[in-house]
């Protein structure tokens, strides 16, 4: 086995019309602005996509990023980035992904994969450390992903594959890799688009040596510490996985009930990760290499299936009124096998059960029903009757039959399952959230609601850390690694781990820019360092974080994305949940003003030619 020492900053571009293949070589410019990962993959993207090209069509991209950490045994590194444009939102999307994949084709040597075109037919992608081979997949079309991998690979093969779902271009169809996916945003389809079944790589050429050794070895081993004595990493989402949650946004009236009309149901606890534990007799099932060990499968009546994470119990379960952990495991095992993203899918549904009962489609589905769920899943992912419809997601659903104002997207993409009517932070990070209603852009619901360091009803602080959060995680998904370990590395470091928690809230809340100058996210920081051999401070690691943020958002901008699509769903807006004495809804433009400030946006969300070079985004 050869050692390659940091990254190889050897990318493949693959043209599927003509077959070609070339390496691109990452500069070390490119790398010290960028990062790796989602960021390096949406620079790669910029630098090569026309702005209004069609998602679906030939000319868009997709690529898939290891960042420099993946190889190396760092903790929670068995990530991956992907960027493309959506074929559900018509923006930029990202999304990361666990698992093999991004491990494999870092240890054959490659850092990145763009692929570009069309294939004339069905097609399976085999990489390996010498090249891509390029193989009819045509008897695996229409196979679903869990046999298509058995197929094509072996235990330590990284695979990438799409059910009919993105054969089908649903638009929010996902790709599989393994037992995780990337679910948001539609890639599957982008796949589906470009007749590319699957992507194989069989690594194991290379060792992942970092250029600073010793250096890696100490701040690995501190890291490992921090996640130990971490009680959310350690123990709440080791025992429970993240369903952990449905019992703490329940009782904070947040967990999405029946469309968002409410955030409280008595019925809740029986989809908790704590119930599940106990009813399913849980155990790991998760990513290597993993130090969290988040992810589960249980016994569901008889069957072994993966325990629902928190976004689909609540999303293809709560909010369409169901509480039948059986039945939610048994539809996202559906959503597994036709590879549809469970959130989109969930409030689609919702979305169809609220226009019946309103009149404005005929359809068998009705809240607290688990009749016809399952057929429904199928008739979307085959584009069968109504289903076909149902397949574009909810914002076109509304547009064409009405009820955009409970149709609950932002941008186009499906809500995620926090309430913000209860989380005005949360709100405002949806509102302005690159990718759409996307809570893992800023999770301030984080500093809301489980950790209780912000009052989750005023407006106070609110744009600051929904700014640090996104560029801190942008960083993180650039390196990869997990974002659950921000509940660890911050939170164990001394200064916040001995200050009492109440003044920590007192600083956050009146004192937020002060306080953000002493969040100790170093141990990502000198990771990156350690493995890629290039000095950075936190401050310009931040300002790295700053660059691909905005640069995602420059690149949306030219897409038309602007102030009016900073915004949330009217139901959030206008509405107050059904049993909130105080009838709250999201103050949004107070925060939204504060925030396009912060960020050197102009009045109308672009981000203006100064910050754009200031960013080094473009030419001064």
């Amino acid at each position: 086995m050869k050692e390659l020492i940091g990254p190889s900053n050897k990318v493949l571009e693959i043209e599927l019309s003509s077959e070609k293949v070339e390496i691109y070589r990452v500069t070390n410019g490119e790398r010290q602005l960028y990062l790796g990962g989602k960021g390096l993959g949406l620079k790669l993207l910029f630098d090569r996509l026309e702005p209004g090209i069609d998602p679906l069509s030939e000319d868009n991209i997709i690529a898939f990023m290891p960042g420099v950490l993946a190889g190396t045994g760092a903790p929670c590194s068995g990530r991956f980035a992907a960027v493309t444009k959506s074929p559900l939102t018509r923006i930029m999307a990202s999304a990361t992904c666990g698992g093999p994949f991004g491990i494999q084709l870092k240890t054959a040597g490659w850092d990145g994969l763009l692929i570009k075109g069309k294939a004339s037919r069905p097609t399976c992608l085999e990489i390996s450390s010498t090249g891509v081979k390029f193989k009819n997949a045509e008897e695996l079309w229409g196979n679903n992903p869990a046999s298509v991998q058995e197929k094509i690979g072996n235990k330590k093969s990284g695979i990438l594959v799409i059910g009919v779902a993105g054969e089908n271009l649903v638009k929010f169809a996902n790709i599989v890799s393994g037992h995780r996916f990337l679910g948001r945003t539609g890639m599957g389809a982008v796949m589906g688009s470009k007749k590319l079944k699957a992507v194989v790589v069989n690594g194991g050429d290379y060792r992942i040596r970092p250029t600073d050794k010793k250096k890696f070895t100490r701040v690995r081993k501190k890291a490992n510490r921090y996640i130990q004595r971490n009680k959310v990493t350690s123990h709440t989402l080791r025992n429970y996985g993240t369903p952990f949650l449905a019992n703490i946004m329940n009782k904070g009236n947040l967990l999405t009930i029946k469309n968002f009309i409410t955030g409280f149901d008595v019925h809740s606890p029986d989809v908790s990760g704590e119930k599940m534990r106990e009813k399913h007799k849980t155990e790991h099932y998760t990513c290597k290499p993993c130090s969290i060990l988040c992810s589960k499968k249980g016994d569901f009546n008889g069957q072994e299936l993966v325990v629902p994470e928190f976004q689909t119990v609540a999303l293809l379960g709560t909010n369409i009124g169901v509480f039948d952990s059986v039945k939610i495991a048994e539809w996202n095992q559906i959503c597994s096998e036709v590879g549809m993203d469970t959130i989109s899918t969930g409030n689609t549904l919702s979305w169809v059960m609220e226009a019946t009962e309103k009149g404005l489609v005929e359809s068998d589905l009705k809240f607290g029903s688990s009749e016809k769920i399952s057929k429904a899943l199928y008739d979307i992912a085959y584009l069968r009757g109504f289903g076909k419809d149902m397949a574009q997601g909810v914002r076109a659903l509304s547009q064409k039959y009405g009820g955009e104002d409970f149709a609950m997207h932002v941008k186009g993409l499906e809500m995620s399952a926090y309430d913000s009517r209860g989380s005005f932070g949360q709100g405002l990070a949806y509102a302005v959230a690159n990718r759409g209603a996307c809570h893992l852009s800023a999770y301030i619901v984080g500093l809301e609601i489980l950790f209780s360091f912000l009052k989750p009803d005023t407006i106070r602080a609110k744009a600051n850390f929904t700014k640090f959060f996104e560029s801190v995680n942008s960083c993180i998904n650039s390196l990869n690694t997990c974002l659950f370990t921000l509940f660890a590395f911050p939170l164990e470091s001394p200064l916040m781990k001995y200050t009492p928690k109440p003044i920590i809230g007192f600083f956050m809340q009146n004192l937020s820019n002060v306080t953000i100058k002493f969040v100790d996210f170093s141990i990502y920081t000198k990771l990156w360092s350690a493995v890629t051999g290039i000095k950075i401070s936190n401050r310009n690691y931040l300002k790295a974080g700053d660059r691909i943020h905005v640069l995602e958002r420059y690149m949306n901008t030219r897409e038309g994305i602007s102030k009016k699509d900073d915004t949330l769903p009217p139901r959030l807006l206008k509405e107050w949940r059904l049993g909130d004495p105080d009838k709250r809804k999201v103050p949004l433009e107070k925060m939204l003003d504060k925030y396009y400030k912060l960020r050197g946006y102009d009045g109308n969300g672009i981000p203006t030619g100064r910050v754009l070079r200031k960013l080094k985004i473009i030419a001064s």
